[in-house]
């Protein structure tokens, strides 16, 4: 009545498969650890580290890629999406701080829900380096940031992204411009701009 030769098909089939996914979840964190240490070296300025931080991270996403076209249904493995939310966190900060431009999904070869997503996070190291220029007396550069948050809030605005996890990280945006507004007076108050 059973062949045993189709349940142990399926066993090796759901091993692979498992298997597939520890590769991708073990290299999504390579994906995040390059991404962050990017992020940190773009805050000191460090063009080169970013850089390659970027590489190392866009090699781990090529390798991620590679093993979904193996087998497609891997492409529902959350760690995917978030790994490329913070490469394109990485990527766009690193573009905004030493290429003067946002890249878009294209240049990054990503989909529009995690480039949303990177890009609503991106607006939070904008503040933090916002802040930290106003602390160093650097007051060009805080009132520049500021003006990226404002374009970014202002382009996103226009999108219709319902109940979704982007919803959220977009509503952080405005808590974000609200506290580059206040610096913003106060700088104002302080007659520094």
């Amino acid at each position: 009545m059973i062949d045993k030769r189709v349940f142990a098909s399926l066993k090796a089939e759901l091993e692979r498969f498992d298997s597939s996914r520890e590769d991708i979840i073990k290299t999504t964190r390579d994906v995040l650890k390059s991404s962050k240490a990017a992020i940190y070296a773009i805050h000191r300025n460090d063009q080169k580290v970013a850089k390659d931080c970027l590489d190392e991270a866009k090699k781990a996403l090529s390798s991620i890629a590679a093993l979904v076209k193996q087998n497609p249904k891997l492409v529902a493995v959350g760690a995917i999406h978030e790994g490329m939310e913070e490469f394109v966190e990485a990527s766009c900060y690193y573009g905004v701080m030493f290429d003067g431009k946002l890249p878009s999904p294209k240049d990054l070869n990503v989909d529009i829900e995690p480039y949303l997503g990177g890009l609503c996070d991106l607006t939070g190291e904008m503040v933090r380096k916002a802040i930290g220029s106003a602390i160093d007396d650097d007051i060009k550069t805080a009132m520049k940031m500021r003006q990226n948050v404002r374009e970014i809030f202002d382009e996103l605005s226009g999108l219709e992204f319902r109940n979704t996890p982007v919803r959220r990280k977009f509503d952080a945006i405005k808590y974000g411009l609200e506290k580059l507004e206040d610096l913003a007076l106060q700088l104002k108050l302080k007659g520094k701009i």
